[in-house]
């Protein structure tokens, strides 16, 4: 029910028709949760323009809107990236769209908007081998945690899944015996199967042996990794755990899980694999987003370069000139 305060054509009320709608197409929660809050900062914007229905927004309005994400400055005066921008703008043309098929508009003013163009970002932090090994051995084992952790660290290093794969694996979504992980409604709701090392194996058994039994809650829902007090570890959470580890590293480089997707990818394409292999490995959908590590996996193309350059096969080495 809406709120009386609330009228049936202002943009508040649209807005929770449209996020009940993205729910019955079974959009993930993660999704519908980011939507609400990008499309909410415009709404909050347009309350400080007088603008209270959909009707009242025009293309000018919106070029306004793009404008005032160009100019804002965070509280530590650095303006938002390109992405964050862009990522403000999308759900504006999806949820208008939405309103000129339901009717809440006659028009959809974002059809001529033009978007932030965005470049390819390399990831900021890679770590080396040697340095994820330092990263796999923070935890204390003497600890039941510290042994729960591992297992996280050396799952998230053996497939290279996301945060959110990782926090909604259950107990039979690992497969020890092939030596696979099964993710469930990754990215774009698809399931895929991923190979799991068998170092990863040995500490998941190890923790589910030693430790989850005592974090376990009844009835127990099958989660992989609990907290300490028996709940799924959250996304935060997760994030916070592989940050305070590297960290404690003393190696230089921050990041979280996605440190150690881009590591897996990148070290392993350092070592011979296959784009492609990759890319399924990683559940991209399109091929161009894995090639973003053929720009980070630079040793290969290194060791090409001193082999075939001509200066570099000279035979005393000297600078010439």
């Amino acid at each position: 029910m809406l709120s009386a305060a609330v009228s049936t054509n202002s943009l508040e009320a649209v807005l929770r028709l449209h996020l009940e709608a993205l729910a019955v197409r079974l959009y993930s929660l993660e999704t519908i949760k980011t939507r609400q809050y990008q499309l909410r900062a415009f709404i909050r914007w347009c309350a400080v323009q007088g603008i209270e229905g959909p009707t009242d927004i025009v293309r000018t309005v919106l070029e306004q809107y793009q404008s005032y994400l160009f100019h804002y400055r965070k509280k530590n005066g650095q303006p938002l990236s390109f992405r964050t921008q862009h990522g403000m703008l999308v759900p504006l043309r999806s949820w208008f769209r939405w309103m000129s098929r339901e009717n809440h508009v006659l028009h959809n003013p974002t059809i001529d908007l033009e978007l932030p163009r965005l470049g390819h970002y390399l990831p900021k932090h890679v770590l080396s081998a040697e340095e994820a090994e330092l990263l796999m051995h923070r935890p204390k084992l003497s600890e039941p945690i510290g042994l729960r952790d591992r297992a996280i660290l050396e799952t998230l290093y053996s497939t290279g899944i996301r945060r959110g794969e990782c926090v909604r694996l259950k107990l039979h979504d690992t497969d020890f015996r092939n030596g696979t992980l099964f993710v469930r409604q990754g990215k774009n709701k698809k399931d895929r199967i991923v190979p799991l090392g068998r170092r990863a194996i040995k500490w998941i058994e190890r923790y589910i042996r030693d430790v989850r039994p005592s974090l376990a809650p009844e009835p127990d829902d099958m989660t992989l990794f609990l907290s300490y007090y028996g709940d799924p570890i959250s996304r935060d959470h997760l994030s916070g755990l592989v940050h305070d580890y590297l960290k404690a590293t003393n190696i230089g480089k921050s990041g979280g899980p996605h440190l150690l997707r881009h590591t897996m990818a990148t070290l392993m394409l350092d070592n011979g694999a296959d784009l492609r292999f990759l890319q399924a490995m990683l559940g991209h959908e399109n091929i161009s987003t894995t090639q973003i590590y053929t720009h980070v996996s630079i040793r290969q193309l290194k060791l090409v370069h001193e082999k075939t350059h001509p200066a570099e096969r000279s035979k005393d080495g000297r600078a010439h000139g």
